[in-house]
């Protein structure tokens, strides 16, 4: 492990984190963080950034080194697998997955300390999403990408990022890199990315603060950040719930309700007002919920809105809203505009009513 630079309270920290097991195609990631050095240290902004980077890396290695840094960014350089996780090294310097599930329960912990996480690895845009539930900038990978492009996109990211720009021009920045050089893989990157909201200067514990307060074009001469894993991988995956929520509907009263047309409904309009009434119960979720709400209106702004993303996004939110306090009392003002959400969404998503003791 190497560090630049002398730390300071306004530093932006930078933890690399690389790995590419014995088992996969090798990747020019010494390369990359050389490159990633360089571009920082030349420029004129340098003593606000602190590198640090940390190869071969375990499984067991991520809770503690972002603990130990508590980084800004964290930027992964390796393969992906898709749906099946980034890969990473075990004990013997061969391939181990985590998954995307595990991976999202990680940020989770340190969504008040760190801004952006890069994956710089193939089809990583899944991990992307699911990261992005809590931390604000989240790139991933849409497809395979060389090691050229990967390359070329961190110079790029990291010269705007040096330059002062914030995380969107940083990412435009990588893209128009790849493109200047001529390599077709201008638009394999993706990012997810909102505007940062809750924050504390100082957080004494970055790992629990928010318990309180809470972003293929081939080429034959390359390598690529991807590797298949065959159908005897295991990968183990963390899963959330509440346990005493089973029964929390139990000996309750539900009110019927008729739905209206959804041609008929301002789904902007709903969500905002959903947003509002949750936005006054006291909880220490309130960044996830807020962070739910802000992937769900920029769903429905697009063009052609996934209604599924919608629904999972609200979904979560609710998740988050119906543990806080006085989330009982809020319910009969939520009904009528949950109603007419739900009808907006279609009937795979008419189960949100009885989070507010409606039914059809």
């Amino acid at each position: 492990m190497s560090e630049y630079f002398v730390s300071n309270s306004t530093m932006k920290k930078i933890l690399i984190l690389s790995a590419n097991p014995k088992n996969t195609s090798h990747l020019r990631l010494d390369e990359e963080v050389r490159e990633i050095k360089n571009t920082l240290q030349l420029s004129p902004n340098r003593e606000e950034f602190q590198i640090i980077t940390e190869s071969a890396v375990r499984v067991d290695d991520l809770t503690r080194f972002l603990s130990q840094h508590q980084p800004t960014i964290v930027h992964f350089s390796g393969h992906g697998s898709g749906n099946d996780g980034l890969v990473l090294e075990d004990n013997s310097g061969r391939i181990q997955l985590v998954s995307t599930q595990a991976l999202a329960k990680l940020f989770d912990l340190f969504q008040e300390q760190v801004e952006c996480v890069l994956l710089n690895a193939c089809y990583s845009e899944s991990q992307a999403t699911a990261i992005h539930q809590h931390i604000d900038c989240v790139v991933g990978m849409n497809q395979a990408i060389g090691d050229r492009a990967a390359i070329k996109f961190s110079i790029g990211f990291y010269t705007a990022l040096a330059a002062g720009m914030n995380y969107e021009d940083c990412f435009q920045m990588g893209c128009t890199s790849i493109d200047l050089q001529g390599i077709p893989e201008s638009l394999t990157p993706t990012r997810k990315i909102r505007r940062r909201r809750y924050r504390t200067e100082q957080p004494t514990n970055p790992v629990k603060s928010d318990r309180n307060n809470r972003l293929t074009n081939d080429n034959k001469d390359r390598s690529e950040r991807a590797v298949s894993i065959g159908r005897d991988a295991t990968v183990n995956a963390i899963q959330v719930g509440d346990k005493d929520s089973a029964n929390i509907n139990a000996n309750i009263n539900f009110q019927q309700v008729s739905l209206p047309t959804p041609a008929n409904v301002n789904i902007e309009t709903e969500l905002n007002t959903l947003r509002e009434i949750l936005a006054k119960l006291e909880s220490s979720d309130r960044r996830k919920i807020d962070n739910a709400f802000e992937d769900a209106q920029e769903e429905i702004k697009k063009p052609q809105p996934d209604k599924n993303e919608v629904g999972k996004a609200l979904e979560r939110a609710f998740d988050y809203a119906k543990k806080a306090e006085g989330f009982a009392s809020a319910r009969e003002k939520l009904q009528p505009h949950l109603a007419k959400t739900t009808a907006w969404l279609g009937e795979n998503w008419h189960k949100l009513l009885s989070l507010v003791n409606l039914t059809l």
